[in-house]
């Protein structure tokens, strides 16, 4: 079926805000483009303009009258740790379930989705070692989500540093009965955090399998955060069921620093790795959906989300607490108002986007039917700062409804809308033609935080929160209004 145009009539009044499409890799988001960005100072056309009034009294009651800090506060204390299988999702699950119950929505359910469960357990270990092969100096490492154990007594090996996979290819002779540190650090020199980061990761997420293909015993990779510190960020790894699977972790940015100088200044680097992680059978969870009902096309469906489960180190605050809060803060600023939009609004809390994505496919699977109605779907899971703007991968003439939409949100200084990734929870609905929308908070501190120890409570700021929740209800009220 040929999807029906968002806005017709709006999106040809904006035909100037032509722009190509584009649906970059999840892990990189593109450095805007000067035709792909909308500009605040430009006119609103009458028929988004009319909104105003009503966006501008949701930022400020998100400001003012808000409940989004209270509502993460509480959700990282109830579940803290709740990567997918774990005690603790299940706790996020029946907490998601109360929470969009007590802001007003209706229809709240649980939507069954079948997830992993890897378990870290106690034993995390890396020394290098000395002459006589005790351990001289320890590191702090994480596993990598996904990750095999070490055998007994651990992994014991010379250590050799590459920064790309075609380094490892080049120095395979090299490598056979080795531990490999990937040390490839995020650009600091990108504009784009994000994008830096898409630049680095394929080091934690396959670089178990080509360092398994050229013989390597077990491989330690730089964590993904620019700041050099001693905090080690976690984060999913792949096996290849053709390869070998080896022992992973990453070391902290501070610890690949200093086992890359002793490796440059000739010294030999000898290393004994321990991981007591182990994968266990999948579990029951769900996917936790509930909306507000539309009053005039209420089968005309705009999705927000944010993903429920996170590592199972610090609180899950920005990554992706912060997400979920604004999804469900946003539907409630809009209750909370006493305003009635014409299209359902339907807030969905996503499992297991950490290691899986399995809770995306479980909605697009259970809803398929139902998606060429679903108008528009908005991702938030970059954090919880400062709101800067959208990133979205709609075609030229929805791509000027939604820049025009930005530009009434400047109260909450999230004017920006580029082209880009919508978000890997939603990232299905792409194949039945939905609209994707990202929300892109300043992502300067991010990955300070992200997989991370101090991914804390402490480290949101209430108001940027806030703004970035008003924000997310201003543009979805628009939308599910728009004639």
């Amino acid at each position: 079926m040929r999807r029906r145009i968002l806005i017709p009539a709006l999106c040809l009044l904006l035909a100037a805000c032509h722009v190509p499409a584009g649906s970059p890799h999840p892990s990189a988001s593109p450095t805007p483009r000067p035709d792909s960005v909308s500009d605040s100072a430009r006119a609103v056309p009458p028929d988004v303009e009319r909104f105003r009034p009503e966006v501008e009294g949701l930022i400020a009651d998100a400001l003012g009258r808000g409940q989004s800090y209270a509502l993460l506060s509480e959700l990282c204390r109830v579940a803290p740790l709740r990567l997918s299988g774990s005690v603790g999702a299940e706790h996020a699950v029946e907490w998601a379930e109360n929470a969009m119950r007590r802001c007003g929505l209706v229809n709240v359910r649980r939507e069954p989705v079948r997830v992993p469960r890897w378990v870290r357990g106690e034993l995390e270990f890396l020394a290098r070692l000395d002459a006589a092969g005790l351990p001289a100096e320890r590191y702090p490492i994480l596993a990598l989500g996904g990750s095999v154990a070490t055998p007994p007594g651990g992994v014991s090996g010379e250590l050799v540093e590459v920064r790309d996979f075609e380094e490892l290819a080049r120095r395979a002779d090299e490598v056979r009965g080795k531990i490999v540190l990937f040390n490839r650090p995020m650009d600091v020199l990108e504009s784009d955090c994000f994008a830096a980061y898409g630049g680095a990761v394929n080091q934690r997420s396959t670089g178990a399998v080509e360092a398994a293909k050229v013989g390597a015993l077990a491989a330690i990779v730089r964590s993904m955060t620019m700041s050099l510190d001693d905090y080690p960020h976690t984060g999913a790894t792949r096996y290849d069921p053709s390869v070998q699977q080896i022992p992973i972790a990453a070391v902290s940015t501070l610890g690949a620093e200093d086992l890359a100088r002793r490796l440059r200044s000739g010294e030999r680097v000898r290393l004994n790795l321990q991981l007591s992680c182990r994968t266990l059978g999948d579990v029951d969870s769900a996917n936790v959906v509930g909306e507000i009902r539309g009053d005039v096309h209420p089968e005309q469906v705009l999705v927000l989300g944010g993903h429920l489960d996170a590592w199972d180190v610090g609180h899950g605050a920005h990554d992706d607490g912060a997400g979920c809060v604004h999804a469900l803060e946003a539907a409630r600023l809009i209750v909370a108002r006493g305003l009635k939009p014409k299209r359902t609004i339907r807030v969905v809390m996503f499992m297991n986007e950490e290691n899986g994505a399995r809770g995306a496919e479980a909605y697009f699977k259970t809803h398929e039917s139902e998606l060429a109605h679903h108008v528009l779907a908005l991702e938030s899971d970059a954090g919880g700062f400062t709101p800067r703007g959208f990133s979205t991968d709609a075609k030229p003439e929805t791509f000027a409804t939604l820049a025009a939409a930005a530009r009434v949100l400047e109260r909450a200084s999230a004017t920006q809308m580029i082209v880009g990734w919508g978000g890997v929870d939603i990232g299905p609905m792409a194949k039945a033609a939905v609209p994707l929308v990202g929300f892109r908070p300043d992502d300067e501190r991010y990955f300070d935080h992200h997989h991370g120890a101090r991914d804390t409570i402490d480290q949101v700021h209430p108001r940027e929160l806030a703004l970035g929740a008003g924000a997310i209800s201003g543009l979805a009220w628009i939308l599910a209004n728009l004639e």
